[in-house]
């Protein structure tokens, strides 16, 4: 449905001609009319078959940059699991052995070091200070 006053666009021809009266005026009848040349790539078949090709891939949505972002996300994801699936399936190498073993006795030394910094922070500062003073004693003597 349309409002009153305005126009349909679609209905309305928008082709500008010149009038019969003005082509006659520019040009004597005995002049031959250049025609436009034609582009040969663009002519050709196979590049005719190439551009149908794309635009029905276009609006199939078949082009990989004209992809939804969720739709590419999503996909990586996939991808990213099949990876890790094949990966858990694969027996470890000896280096990936020897590299977890290292991690696992640095993270064990870790632990120590932080209980015991822990334990130092968790004594009275008098008690910290006295084993001190008896370590500067032991050593002056």
């Amino acid at each position: 449905m349309q409002k009153p006053g305005f126009r349909n666009p679609r209905k309305e021809n928008y082709v500008c001609r010149m009038s019969p009266t003005h082509q006659a005026v520019n040009r004597p009848p005995d002049v031959i009319r250049p025609r436009k040349l034609t582009n040969p790539i663009l002519d050709s078949p196979s590049h005719q078959d190439l551009h149908r090709e794309l635009l029905l891939a276009h609006k199939t949505g078949l082009l990989p940059g004209e992809k939804p972002e969720l739709q590419r996300v999503l996909e990586q994801r996939r991808l990213e699991q099949h990876r890790e699936q094949e990966q858990a399936l694969q027996p470890p190498s000896d280096l990936e052995q020897e590299l977890r073993k290292r991690q696992q006795k640095l993270q064990e030394y870790e632990r120590e070091e932080r209980k015991r910094r822990e334990d130092q922070e968790n004594i009275p500062e008098f008690v910290r200070v006295k084993e001190s003073l008896r370590h500067i004693q032991a050593t002056g003597q």
